[in-house]
């Protein structure tokens, strides 16, 4: 199995894309702030997915789940900040808030089937959807 095959990842990549989209139209102030602070910790979900999936040690994997856990924290509160300074409109944001909750559920999961004999990590995703449609 790639790591394209992970539901996961293809959501954390498709939510990367949308968030660059958006930031992409933005002032080069804004670009240059909240925007490349927006873009690096959305794209640094599916990063430290796939390091972690390349990394083939529980322990490595479970910690780049983490990682990326974080980064999607911060995404969260820069998405936020972004809203809140009128630079994301209400759609955007409630939809993109949306995936990164539903986001948030799937890696937490995933980090717990780390390691876990029954539930291989490299299998977990397969079967969830990417989005709550």
């Amino acid at each position: 199995m790639d790591i394209e095959d992970l539901k996961i990842y293809g959501l954390s990549m498709k939510i990367g894309d949308e968030i660059w989209t958006i930031v992409a139209n933005w002032n080069n102030f804004v670009k240059d702030t909240i925007g490349k602070q927006l873009v690096r910790s959305a794209d640094s979900i599916a990063a430290n997915i796939s390091e972690g999936y390349g990394r083939y040690h529980y322990k490595d994997s479970r910690n780049f789940g983490y990682y990326s856990r974080g980064s999607l924290y911060e995404t969260k509160t820069w998405l936020t900040k972004a809203h809140q300074r009128k630079l994301v409109n209400d759609q955007d944001f409630n939809n993109l808030s949306e995936q990164l909750g539903i986001l948030s559920r799937m890696l937490n999961s995933y980090i717990k089937s780390i390691g876990n004999v029954n539930e291989p990590s490299e299998n977990y995703g397969t079967d969830l959807p990417m989005t709550s449609d």
